[in-house]
């Protein structure tokens, strides 16, 4: 598993040359209510392994949660699945929000 911080996020985002990874944010569902990265998948963690089928195991995927526990936890059982390209991204949305979006809601 890779981990990313934010700003490298939104670097390879911004990026139209880089083919732009899967966003899946595996928070509850009022988190990603209150806030989220734009063109984020939501799946719950509790979730994923019944969801699993949805997902590409050949894609890039940038796993996000809170502050970056649940979605290593996440990426860690995936890539036991069979995914081989996931990456964490760490601090989740609250780093995103202290270092790219100030205006997203915190919590």
């Amino acid at each position: 598993m890779h981990h990313i911080s934010a700003v490298e996020l939104k670097a390879w985002l911004d990026d139209a040359s880089l083919e732009p990874p899967k966003l899946l944010d595996v928070r509850e569902a009022w988190e990603f209510a209150l806030c989220q990265i734009s063109g984020s998948e939501h799946i719950p963690m509790g979730n994923i392994p019944a969801d699993q089928a949805r997902l590409d195991p050949d894609a890039t995927y940038v796993v996000i949660c809170h502050h970056g526990v649940r979605s290593y936890q996440v990426a860690g059982f995936l890539e036991r699945q069979g995914f081989e390209k996931m990456v964490n991204l760490d601090g989740g949305v609250a780093a995103w929000a202290e270092q790219v979006d100030p205006n997203m809601a915190r919590y």
